[in-house]
Formats: C-alpha cells, structure tokens, sequence
C-alpha cells in the first residue's frame, strides 16, 4: 500500500488510518489479535488508540484498547511495522483528566507501559483544556519529545481559535508544535470542520486524521431505520442521521459506489481522500471483511464528478 505524507511532521503513512477504539470493546482480544494481523498483512499499519478507551463500557476503567494493543505488538513483535498514536486527556475517574503537565507526564507513563513499548509515534490532547495554560501542556510535550517517548503530537477536539493559539505559542517560545489534527469529519458532519478548522491545517500544514469517517458505520449503508440500529453499540452516534438528509446523502453515495463498481464504506473514504488536506481517515474494523474494504478504499480514486456529486448531496 502507498503511503502519503502526514502533513509536514516528517512521517508517512498509509491513507487510511486503523481506528483502536474496538479493540475490547466490539471486538474481544483474540479477534483483535487477528483482526490486527490480518491488517499489517494489507498495509494498514497506521493505527489510532487512546488512554480512554474503552471507559465507557460497563466494568471498564479505560485503557483496555492500549492494552490489547501492547499484548499484540509484544506477541507480534511487529512494532517496527506500525506507526502508533494514542491520545491523552480525556476523563479516566477520581480526578484523572486534562493536559497539565503532571498528568500528561503520568498519563504517558500509563500508556507506554500498557501499550508495551518505548516510544509513541503521534501523542495527541484527545480534548482542549481550558484549565491548563497552553504553555504548559506544550512545555510537557516538549519533555517527553527530549527524552525519546513521543515523536509527534496532535490535537484533537480544538476549536479553529485555541488551535491557532496553541501554534502560534509554538513558533513564538519554540515549543514542539501539533503536527496533526484529529476532527469529527465525514459526508454527514461537514460544517465544523470545513468553516473553523480547514482554514487552521491548510495555513499550519496539518496532517488531518478525520475520525469517525464512517459516521459510525452509517456511511456503510447498513443502518436504514430505528429497527436497524436498535440494540446495536452505536446506536446513539448513528440515529441521528436517519433523516431525509442522512438518507439523501446515503442515494448519493450508493450511486457513486454503483458508478464505481465499489461499496458506501470505499466511496466515502475515497471522498475524503480526494480532498487535498487530508492525510488519513480513521475507520474501524470488527471483522476481515471490513479490512479488505478500508485496503480497497485506499486504492480508489473517485472521478471530479463523483466528488461534485457527493459534495452537493451532503452540502
């Protein structure tokens, strides 16, 4: 598989990024186990994780994901093999939350030891802190970048207005700078990103890593109605997009698809692909089959009319 760079952080990866947030949760441990293998196998080597996961399932405490990672990579022993990021700063319980400098320090600490290895490739705030000086979270990079731990890092769930600042107190008292941003962005979640952030990453030279590319899976076309997602774990995420919007964006995706002799799930990756900032959609996957789809999407290459279509379907 082809690699693209990610921004201008000096890294290349592949174009579709392997999203982690599964791994025990949907997906138990032996499957991860294989699900992960059979991913190196096709080039997706770019895998994104986070200490708070999955905190949200009942008898959970978060770093389940990291932790089924550490035990593949240390079985595996295929670190060499893949670029790794994980994320700091979102609630973990009895006060373990943010991005001060004592907690990034101890929350990296946690997540090198459950992910089993020396180093983290893109170390990203997983959400702004607006208790915690900029200055400060930065200083905190800085330390773990000096001592080996962490290569790059990135950001997540910022506003067009605190990422600026963040850069800009980066070139001012050259501090290490985010290199990538990781935005909610799909065909049915177009406007926070397009209006206040796109501006910020073409300006900067971010790396965008979009997360939930799929919507949630209701860019597969799986999800129809209620009764489609009714039970499912992602049930909340994907009912609001049953609407004539949603679904209109879904006719027009099916389409393109048809058109393209492909599925939803490559159509709408490729969408994302074909637009210029951005460097890796971040998608999931609960079984092979879902894999084979994300290594095909990164091989597919939409016509200008196809990307008009979609773009004025889900405007």
């Amino acid at each position: 598989m082809q690699t693209r760079p990610l921004g201008r952080s000096g890294l290349s990866v592949p174009p579709i990024m392997l999203g982690g947030n599964v791994f025990g949760w949907t997906v138990d441990e032996a499957a991860s186990f294989r699900l992960l293998d059979r991913a190196v196998e096709l080039g997706l080597t770019f895998i994104d994780t986070a200490d708070v996961y999955s905190r949200w399932v009942p008898g959970h405490r978060g770093g389940e994901s990291e932790t089924i990672l550490g035990r593949w990579l240390q079985r595996s022993g295929k670190r060499a093999q893949v670029t790794l990021a994980t994320k700091v700063g979102m609630e973990l319980g009895d006060g373990a939350k943010g991005l001060s400098a004592s907690y990034i320090e101890r929350a990296a600490e946690a997540s090198l030891q459950r992910l089993q290895t020396d180093h983290i490739d893109l170390y990203q705030s997983h959400r702004d802190d607006p208790d915690a000086p900029l200055t400060e979270t930065l200083s905190a990079y800085a330390k773990l970048i000096a001592a080996g731990k962490v290569r790059i890092i990135g950001a997540s769930n910022y506003s067009g207005a605190r990422l600026r600042e963040a850069l800009e107190i980066s070139r001012r008292e050259g501090l290490p700078a985010y290199q990538t941003l990781q935005p909610h962005y799909n065909l049915v979640e177009r406007r926070t990103y397009e209006h206040d952030l796109a501006p910020m990453a073409a300006e900067y030279k971010l790396g965008v890593i979009p997360y939930f590319a799929l919507a949630a899976g209701f860019l597969t076309g799986k999800y129809r109605s209620a009764a489609d997602v009714q039970g499912k774990a992602r049930a909340g995420a994907v009912g609001k997009y049953l609407n004539e919007r949603g679904l209109s964006v879904l006719r027009a995706l099916e389409e393109v698809a048809e058109e393209a002799r492909s599925t939803p799930a490559r159509a709408a990756l490729a969408w994302l692909l074909a637009k210029p900032d951005i460097s890796a959609p971040i998608a999931s996957a609960t079984r092979e089959e879902h894999l084979l789809d994300l290594a095909a999407a990164a091989q597919l290459k939409l016509s200008p009319e196809a990307v008009a279509k979609l773009d004025r379907a889900s405007a």
